[in-house]
């Protein structure tokens, strides 16, 4: 019972990052770039690989599909933690599988990101190590 919580307060955190990732992505300014000369140049270019686009649209459509890649994470991860955990905590590939997923964000968050994500995703990694080590160590005694 241990292991499931603090899979499912991991992928809680992972999804409660990726909703407010994805509210700042539509909502106010917060992913805006501070000179709005910067804006004007970012709505007005096109990346090499379309002139379908522009450099605004696809920075808001690649955070949007950041967000809903968290919010997938939180909802698979804390479904199979909470409510099938025969299935998750029996399988490997799963484990690592979110293991690695949040090692990846968590190289992101200290090279690209900044502190508050970081944090989260730290948290968040504390608390699914911390429910394999529980649900590993059950399965040993």
């Amino acid at each position: 019972m241990l292991a499931q919580i603090f899979v499912g307060l991991s992928a809680g955190i992972i999804m409660l990052l990726g909703i407010v990732h994805l509210v700042y992505t539509y909502r106010g300014d917060k992913l805006h770039p501070r000179g709005t000369e910067l804006l004007a140049n970012l709505e007005a270019t096109s990346p090499v690989i379309s002139r379908q686009t522009t450099m605004w649209n696809a920075w808001i459509g690649f955070n949007a599909s950041h967000s809903l890649g968290a919010i997938l994470f939180g909802t698979v991860f804390g479904y199979l933690a909470v409510q099938q955990p025969a299935v998750f905590f029996q399988s490997y590939f799963l484990e690592w599988t979110g293991l690695i997923v949040l090692g990846a964000y968590l190289a992101m968050a200290k090279r690209y990101w900044f502190n508050r994500p970081l944090q989260g995703i730290s948290l968040a990694s504390l608390f699914y190590v911390a429910g394999l080590v529980v649900a590993n160590a059950q399965v040993f005694h």
